[in-house]
C-alpha cells in the first residue's frame, strides 16, 4: 500500500494534528512536521525538570544564632530567615542601645514571615542559657541549627590585660560556646540530625598584638569545634567553623584604628574588608544538606588575608 492510499483498515481515533479536508470524509490529512512539532512541545511543557532552589531544605526548620542583634549576628538570622527558617536570638541589654537593636532585628525578621523568638540571655551562665534554648524550643516549635556567634574583644598588651578582661573574653567567646552546645546537643542527639557553626576568627589561626585573650578564645573554639565534630557525628550532627577576617561593621569601624583597617585590606588578596554577609553566605551552605559532607572543618572568609 502506498502512503496515498486510504487505510484499508479500521479508522483511529482523530488525534490533534490531523486535517480533514472538506468533501473528503474520513480521509486523515497528517501534517507531520507540525504534529512532531506540537508533541515536542508537550514534552518539554509537561516533563522538564525543575530545579530545586537551593537551600530549600530551610524552610520550617528553627535556627538559634547567638548575638544576633547587630552585625555578622544579624546578617547570619537574616539570611537563614530569607531562606525560610525560623529564628531565636539572645542579645545582653547591660550594652547601650543593644535593646533597641535586638527589637530591631527581630522586626526584621518578621517581614519576613518566619517566627522569631528573642531573649535577654548571657551565655556565661549555663542557668541562662538553658532557660533560652528551652524557650527557643518551645517557641520554635523544633530546633535544629545553631550558629554561635556571640562574642566580645577587650584589646590590650597582655601585660596589661586585667584578670576581668581575660575572663570577660574567654568565657564569652569560648565558654558560652561551650554552653550552647552542650545545651542543644542532647536535642540534636534525639532528633539524630544538626548543624551547628561556631563564628571564630582567623586570628585563632595567626594573632597579631595586644589580641592575647581574643585569639586564646577564639583558638579554643577551634579546638571546641573539631571535638564537637568527633562526638555528635555518630548522631548524624554536622559541627564547623568559620575563622573571618576584618569584617565591616560599626563596632569594628567604631573601634579599631584606620592605620589597622588600611594595612587588613593591603594583606587582603581582595583588597578589600568583608561584608557580613560574606559570612552568612557561608553559614547558610553549612547549614544546609549541601554540606552534608562536611564537619570539623575551619573555613576562613578572610579574602585571602592568611595567605
Amino acid at each position: 500500500m502506498s502512503l496515498d492510499e486510504p487505510s484499508r483498515t479500521e479508522p483511529r481515533a482523530r488525534r490533534r494534528g490531523d486535517r480533514e479536508p472538506p468533501g473528503q470524509p474520513g480521509h486523515k490529512v497528517v501534517d507531520e512536521v507540525e504534529l512532531l512539532e506540537e508533541l515536542l512541545a508537550q514534552v518539554v511543557e509537561e516533563t522538564q525538570p525543575k530545579a530545586a532552589p537551593w537551600f530549600a531544605d530551610m524552610r520550617g526548620r528553627g535556627a538559634i544564632v547567638t548575638g544576633a542583634a547587630t552585625g555578622i549576628g544579624r546578617a547570619i538570622a537574616i539570611e537563614l530567615a530569607r531562606h525560610g527558617a525560623s529564628i531565636a536570638f539572645n542579645y545582653l541589654g547591660r550594652n547601650g542601645g543593644i535593646s533597641d537593636e535586638a527589637q530591631r532585628t527581630g522586626n526584621e525578621l518578621r517581614q519576613l514571615e518566619v517566627t522569631v523568638f528573642s531573649q535577654e540571655c548571657d551565655i556565661r551562665d549555663p542557668e541562662a542559657v538553658k532557660v533560652f534554648v528551652s524557650a527557643a524550643q518551645e517557641a520554635l516549635g523544633r530546633v535544629d541549627i545553631l550558629v554561635n556567634n556571640a562574642g566580645i574583644a577587650r584589646d590590650r598588651a597582655l601585660w596589661r590585660i586585667s584578670d576581668g578582661e581575660w575572663r570577660d573574653v574567654v568565657e564569652t567567646n569560648l565558654t558560652g560556646t561551650f554552653n550552647m552546645i552542650r545545651e542543644v546537643a542532647p536535642l540534636f542527639r534525639a532528633q539524630q540530625d544538626g548543624k551547628i557553626v561556631n563564628i571564630s576568627s582567623i586570628h585563632g589561626l595567626r594573632s597579631e598584638f595586644g589580641l592575647a585573650n581574643y585569639a586564646a578564645s577564639k583558638a579554643g573554639i577551634m579546638g571546641l569545634t573539631r571535638s564537637a565534630a568527633v562526638e555528635l557525628g555518630p548522631s548524624n550532627v554536622n559541627v564547623n567553623a568559620i575563622a573571618p577576617g576584618y569584617i565591616r561593621t560599626t563596632r569594628l569601624t567604631d573601634s579599631v584604628p584606620a592605620e589597622i583597617l588600611d594595612r587588613a585590606r593591603e594583606r587582603s588578596v581582595l583588597g578589600r574588608l568583608g561584608d557580613p554577609q560574606d559570612v552568612a553566605n557561608v553559614v547558610l551552605f553549612l547549614c544546609s544538606e549541601q554540606a552534608r559532607h562536611i564537619t570539623g572543618a575551619v573555613i576562613p572568609v578572610d579574602g585571602g588575608h592568611l595567605l
